[in-house]
């Protein structure tokens, strides 16, 4: 799939934006993407830095909580390297969005790229390969504490990382909203090329991960890796999800059915790393790169976009959107 093929936009774009304007916001820097992700594996360092001064229940349950949040930065790292959004070169941000996006999460840019193409396409429709995720909300508030348990007692990570095992190896078709739709069995050959394929990235990333670990000192540090991506990890999606497309006004209609909120600097951390927390400027052009969003984010607003474009204040009215009102 060429960059070409990847540039969408919603048709409004035009009638907000001066050409001149759309120039600007669609221009990559390659300093700005990098920044992207030095900060975000600062951060992961940090969590392991902490842990291995300071061993404690407290300080274990700090570094899960920064790293689910990072595990989900790197798979912002992974969206934007998609969109080709990160640094000018298209090949760099295949590269660059593999080793420390997709990989270190075992997810790929050329299974994901595409499958994500799609989202844009159908957004909100009975197509979109995301409404999984979105839809059910307003939830009761007996299924939204089910929901948040299963994910934070380690029943959806669990299931997520078997479920993602069978893509890889083609058992079931790629799908990251909760569609399961198994596929005809390919024979132990194509599985293990598949293995191949989509599996050696992953296991060498976090075979790294491991060895640096195992250099320290203390090779179990690693641990904390994976049992974030099980505990915490799947919290921080759940909520972000919910955020971006759940409860609107109207799924099928490009104006309203996704949703910006502000994020302070907690929610940053766990729910809206790369300034992903800025979503209905991604859905109007999907070009923009995440560090030109708050620029997009200014022109929209003075132009009386979010007079009906939906906007939060912050995940907590999120959250208390996606429960429904008892009587």
């Amino acid at each position: 799939m060429s960059v070409n093929q990847f540039v969408w936009y919603n048709a409004r774009v035009k009638e907000i934006f001066t050409p001149d304007e759309i120039k600007q916001l669609t221009k990559r820097n390659d300093w700005l993407g990098a920044w992207q992700i030095i900060n975000t594996w600062l951060w992961i360092g940090a969590a392991f830095t902490l842990v291995y001064f300071f061993i404690h229940p407290i300080t274990i349950f700090i570094a899960l909580w920064i790293l689910g949040g990072k595990q989900l930065a790197c798979a912002i790292i992974l969206h934007d390297a998609s969109h080709y959004s990160l640094f000018k070169n298209p090949r760099i941000n295949t590269v660059i969005g593999n080793i420390f996006g997709g990989w270190p999460i075992f997810h790929n840019v050329e299974q994901y790229r595409p499958y994500h193409l799609l989202h844009h396409k159908t957004t909100g429709t009975d197509e979109d390969p995301d409404l999984n995720l979105t839809k059910g909300y307003p939830a009761s508030k007996q299924s939204m504490i089910r929901k948040f348990l299963r994910d934070l007692t380690g029943i959806t990570g669990l299931k997520a990382m078997i479920g993602l095992l069978a893509m890889h190896i083609g058992l079931i078709e790629y799908n990251l909203g909760n569609r399961i739709i198994k596929q005809p069995f390919p024979g132990i050959k194509k599985i293990f090329s598949l293995s191949i394929k989509n599996l050696s990235g992953p296991i060498i990333s976090n075979a790294i991960l491991f060895t640096f670990c195992w250099i320290s000192g203390k090779p179990l540090l690693y641990l904390l890796w994976p049992a974030a991506n099980i505990f915490t990890y799947p919290f921080c999606i759940r909520v972000r999800s919910i955020a971006e497309h759940s409860v609107v006004e109207d799924r099928l209609d490009p104006h309203v059915n996704s949703r910006t909120i502000r994020a302070n600097l907690f929610e940053q951390l766990l729910f809206a790393p790369l300034h992903v927390n800025y979503h209905a400027e991604h859905h109007l052009h999907m070009s923009v790169p995440s560090y030109r969003f708050k620029k997009m984010h200014q022109l929209l607003r003075e132009r009386g976009y979010f007079d009906r474009a939906p906007y939060a204040n912050g995940y907590w009215e999120i959250i208390r959107l996606a429960v429904k009102k008892e009587n």
